[in-house]
């Protein structure tokens, strides 16, 4: 099945990522990471409307809600994990997680309250991580040897946790929690004709993959055969989430020298399934938390 996606935002980004139904108010979270922004807004009728854009300061790679109405986000920044108020104030909570150009990046939150998120390796190389912020606020590293953590999302149970390390062989993974730690590690997929990039889950559980310089988002079942094909006016899909049947895809102009219109602008298009919100982190910042 091929379908095509409409642009629903007139603000383009360097670097639009990581997507992210807040369940709290309905609202989409998605960053630039270049220009280390943060940004909510609301769709509807096809339209997305920005309500308010966070300056960070530094890059930043995803903005997940915390469990509480009003208690923020939990934010991967260059250098770890920060909380990010409402009123745009940014308290770090976990710093030293990356050094020299490296940076943090995509991530997503377990059913069972922590925030996982991944580095990538700038220059690329293999020394790269994923870490879990558990909501004591304690961080563990859990892969490591990576060069582009990206795409992640979990299985309803926890129990699975679907990967992507982009670099450099670009591999759709699924890993084994069972034991609370990653076990086996199975190929789902060797994604041809691009770079995948952001993932997630839709409620049969298969995955939508964005796939950077393909302009393409893919959707896989669990066992690797390609189910359908969302295309793209722009060649750098970069992420997606649901807001109930309509899958949401953030694009990047970054290193385009003659970007096509539409590049860097977020897209919509009616997946034909469902998928939830994001998972919040179920931790405590500043006296705010669950």
């Amino acid at each position: 099945m091929r379908s095509r996606a409409d642009l629903i935002s007139t603000t383009a980004y360097v670097q639009g990522e990581s997507p992210r139904l807040d369940a709290r108010t309905g609202e989409l979270v998605w960053v630039d990471i270049s220009a280390g922004r943060v940004h909510r807004g609301s769709l509807a009728d096809g339209v997305l409307t920005v309500l308010r854009d966070y300056e960070i300061g530094r890059p930043v790679g995803v903005a997940v809600p915390l469990a509480e109405a009003g208690a923020g986000w939990a934010i991967a920044v260059k250098e770890g994990f920060a909380h990010l108020a409402e009123d745009g104030t940014v308290t770090p909570l976990v710093t030293g997680l990356t050094s020299g150009r490296d940076q943090m990046n995509d991530g997503a939150c377990h059913p069972d309250g922590s925030f996982w998120a991944g580095s990538q390796a700038l220059p690329r190389a293999p020394h790269a991580a994923l870490f879990r912020l558990s909501p004591d606020g304690s961080v563990d590293t859990m892969l490591t040897g990576l060069t582009v953590a990206n795409g992640i999302d979990f299985s309803p149970d926890g129990q699975t946790l679907y990967f992507v390390d982009t670099l450099p062989h670009r591999r759709l993974e699924a890993i084994d929690l069972s034991t609370g730690t990653p076990g086996e590690r199975r190929t789902i997929v060797e994604v041809g004709g691009g770079n995948p990039d952001g993932l997630v889950l839709d409620d049969e559980g298969c995955v939508w993959v964005a796939v950077w310089d393909a302009s393409e988002v893919r959707r896989y079942a669990p066992t690797g055969e390609l189910l359908a094909t969302v295309e793209l006016p722009v060649p750098r899909p970069t992420a997606v989430c649901f807001q109930g049947s309509t899958l949401v895809i953030t694009t990047a102009s970054l290193g385009l020298a003659d970007a096509p219109p539409g590049s860097g602008g977020l897209f919509a298009v009616d997946a034909g399934v469902t998928g939830p919100a994001s998972r919040p982190w179920r931790g405590r910042c500043d006296g705010v938390g669950a």
